[in-house]
């Protein structure tokens, strides 16, 4: 007999914003890097916000406050470059 642990449907959903946070960042890193996004563009600081949001909300959920911090600074860094260029 198997046993299934039975999963909240609150932790799925917090793993699968980390889960996007680390795939967001990684893609406009690397967007940028092949040149076909542009650090000043907003996809690529949506990516970042987004991105960072996520990484913070799983990293808090599991108490890794290092990570928090990091994404925490990135964040901030992706909206003051959003509030500059409107």
């Amino acid at each position: 007999m198997i046993v299934r642990e039975i999963t909240h449907p609150m932790h799925t959903l917090i793993e699968a914003l980390g889960w996007y946070g680390a795939a967001a960042i990684v893609a406009a890193y690397a967007l940028s890097s092949f040149g076909w996004l542009h650090p000043a563009d907003a996809a690529y600081q949506m990516l970042n916000i987004t991105g960072a949001f996520g990484i913070i909300i799983v990293s808090l959920k599991k108490r890794a406050y290092q990570p928090a911090l990091l994404n925490a600074a990135w964040l901030t860094i992706a909206v003051i470059a959003v509030l500059k260029s409107a």
